[in-house]
């Protein structure tokens, strides 16, 4: 039986802040570290200066990264030890549990951006990125946004996500797999539940925010 892993850590958005990443990394000298998007993979534009000797480092993909430098990567290792994980891929942990990555959402400010420059439009989570996905059980799911199912529980007040993709997407996945645990970021808060009496889920902040941004698995 393979031993389980003690400090694996789950962080929401780094929006490409990664000296607080490097002081994270420093002081808690986690095996895993697992992002839920909004990495802040511009590298036309940011310095990826991540200092991670002893630590692997699992992202997908948010609204807020160069998507068509992604689908470049002939290798999803960008930099020693730091593992971009493609849509609908998985990790196996060291305890056999099984992680199934999502990324990809909806800018609700696109309109404000410029394509091609910081929007585009394969932020958005479309049938194609299931055309791959496992045939086996799964664990825990990584994403970026959440399903619409809790878009009402992660953002009570907010009238402008309804019937998003990404949104809908997620809900398909989740009939699909039914994890016992979900982890996302995106929306700036820290909140956790349970979907359906099923599946634990916990929505992270983001650096440079009031809420909690990383957890332990």
């Amino acid at each position: 039986m393979k031993k389980r892993i003690n400090n694996i850590i789950i962080t929401g958005d780094i929006h490409g802040n990664f000296n607080e990443l490097n002081t994270l990394i420093n002081k808690k000298n986690p095996e895993i570290i697992i992002c839920c998007g909004d990495f802040g993979y511009w590298p036309k534009q940011i310095s990826m200066n991540i200092k991670n000797p002893n630590t692997k480092i699992l992202f997908c993909d948010g609204n807020h990264e160069d998507h068509w430098e992604l689908n470049k990567l002939k290798n999803n290792e960008i930099l020693p030890n730091v593992f971009y994980m493609r849509r609908g891929s998985t990790y196996t942990l060291p305890d056999n549990r099984k992680i199934l990555f999502m990324g990809g959402a909806n800018s609700i400010d696109k309109h404000y951006r410029k394509l091609g420059v910081d929007w585009f439009p394969e932020e958005i989570i479309n049938q194609k990125n299931f055309q791959n996905l496992p045939d086996c059980d799964i664990d825990i799911f990584v994403t970026h946004t959440c399903p619409n199912e809790l878009i009402p529980i992660v953002l009570p007040s907010h009238n402008l996500i309804k019937n998003e993709p990404s949104n809908e997407a997620l809900s398909q996945l989740w009939q699909i797999y039914k994890p016992s645990q979900w982890f996302f970021g995106h929306w700036h808060c820290f909140k956790q539940g349970i979907l359906n009496n099923i599946t634990k889920w916990t929505c992270l902040s983001a650096t440079k925010m009031n809420d909690k941004w990383w957890i332990y698995l």
